[in-house]
């Protein structure tokens, strides 16, 4: 009998601890369901410049050629994002351009997102938010005139948008919680018009330089640098005379106000200087040089910037004859882009 009492306690025990076991699992299953995510809603902020009073996009003129509309930037393909952890450290992840899926620990985030589909954009600092920056990479001209003597010079940046977030909380959830989030620009684009009043059918081939632009600009707010750089690139002949559709971080030394800052009036005190050259027909090249400072100061990000008046004579032509223009390059004065800064 006594046996018997002891095995039946011990099958009440085991019942009773069988029981406990389920319902841990049980609770267990329901924990390891839930995890730490977001969905990431991305909007593109197609803007290729900011009105400061100018106001293109209510008086745009029939003599661009074009529809403000046209200028506007591409969404990109992909995105970068950097989640910033509460110990200093950081995690990266990519997502295509419609957004998706973004895993993290749990805790206080800090998160800065970026287009990654970008060729010449050179990222630095990355690791510490405040100080995250984009330039871009160099390009050297041997014929360039160096009135800037001090300013490195530079390809023109790709399209670059960005968004800061300044804190996020992220916990447990059975779904990835939803996050929308504006991606804005951070390069803008600059209309030049060379206007010829003479002589441009004696010009085979085209190229300019815009100075005293800014070399970078910070992810986190949109500020730009304060260090300035010459804007190399190539143009394209029109019936008017030339014309160049340039990328820019703007300005130097610019405040961001997180990419949407209104003017207040404020100017930078730094002279920008248009350049063009130009080979002619006969394989002379020729030089205009302009001051464009006050059409920058009232278009710091983005806009049109038109000289006019230029000419190439008869007598500088010479004879076209004999003679022949590579129209594919510049052949021993081509640019050389280099890879890396």
């Amino acid at each position: 009998m006594k046996c018997g009492r002891v095995s039946s306690w011990l099958l009440v025990f085991s019942m009773l601890l069988s029981y406990s076991c389920r319902k841990d699992l049980c609770y267990d299953h329901d924990m390891h369901g839930l995890s730490v995510s977001v969905a990431l809603l991305p909007e593109w902020e197609q803007e290729w410049e900011r009105d400061y009073g100018v106001g293109w996009q209510d008086n745009w003129p029939e003599k661009h050629g074009m529809e403000y509309d046209e200028l506007r930037p591409d969404v990109a393909t992909g995105i970068a994002s950097f989640v910033y952890h509460d110990d200093g450290s950081h995690t990266e992840r990519h997502l295509p351009g419609e957004g998706g899926t973004l895993p993290m620990t749990e805790g206080e985030k800090q998160i800065l997102l970026y287009n990654n589909d970008t060729r010449y954009i050179v990222f630095d600092a990355i690791h510490i938010s405040s100080m995250a920056m984009a330039s871009t990479r160099t390009r050297s001209r041997a014929t360039y005139s160096r009135d800037h003597a001090g300013e490195r010079t530079v390809n023109a940046p790709d399209m670059l948008y960005g968004a800061w977030i300044e804190s996020f909380t992220a916990t447990p959830t059975a779904e990835p919680v939803p996050l929308a989030v504006t991606m804005r620009p951070l390069v803008y684009t600059y209309l030049i018009r060379y206007e010829f009043d003479e002589g441009l059918e004696h010009v085979a081939l085209a190229r300019g330089a815009l100075s005293g632009m800014a070399e970078s600009v910070y992810l986190q707010d949109g500020r730009t640098g304060e260090n300035a750089a010459t804007i190399l690139f190539d143009c394209e002949i029109k019936d008017y005379g030339v014309e160049m559709i340039l990328t820019s971080f703007g300005v130097p030394d610019y405040p961001g106000d997180h990419y949407v800052r209104q003017n207040d009036g404020q100017t930078t005190g730094q002279q920008q200087s248009l350049n063009l050259e130009v080979m002619l027909k006969n394989g002379e090249l020729k030089n205009f040089n302009f001051d464009v400072t006050d059409q920058l100061a009232t278009q710091p990000r983005g806009g049109v910037i038109t000289v006019s008046g230029l000419t190439v004579t008869d007598e500088e032509a010479g004879s076209d004859s004999g003679f022949v223009v590579d129209v594919d390059g510049w052949g021993e004065y081509e640019d050389i882009e280099l890879p890396l800064n």
